[in-house]
């Protein structure tokens, strides 16, 4: 009879010295993380204008600024972050229908039409003055 008895080596663990990480090296990661969330958080406050929200922007002759745009993305994606697929966004002087989903504006109006107007499949809304 053959003795097929298999014979263990021991285990010793390899040593990795975590504290030789330089501060550079974590000011750069940290900086990098930052930048990256930036870059994340503006890609998701970025509004995409449709053809028909450009076409009624020019026939209403309604303008929004630069600030007041970005104030809108940033809105939109909070909303989103809280479920919000479909919102009306009331400003001072315009409505606008914006899909979150998509980030997206569907279309806009001045706020004397959007007064007469009723508003469905809207799960949110934004008010900024």
């Amino acid at each position: 009879m053959k003795n097929h008895t298999i014979h263990k080596l021991p285990v010793q663990p390899i040593a990795v010295n975590t504290n030789n990480r330089s501060s550079k090296t974590e000011k750069l990661s940290n900086h990098s993380f930052s930048r990256f969330l930036e870059q994340a958080t503006a890609k998701q406050s970025r509004l995409t204008i449709s053809k028909h929200a450009e076409l009624r922007m020019k026939q209403r002759e309604i303008s929004i600024g630069p600030e007041v745009w970005e104030q809108i993305g940033l809105k939109v994606a909070e909303a989103k972050q809280k479920g919000v697929t479909d919102s009306l966004v009331l400003l001072k002087d315009a409505a606008l229908i914006i899909s979150a989903k998509n980030n997206t504006v569907v279309t806009v109006m001045d706020r004397q039409e959007a007064a007469s107007q009723i508003f469905t499949n809207i799960d949110g809304t934004i008010i900024l003055s």
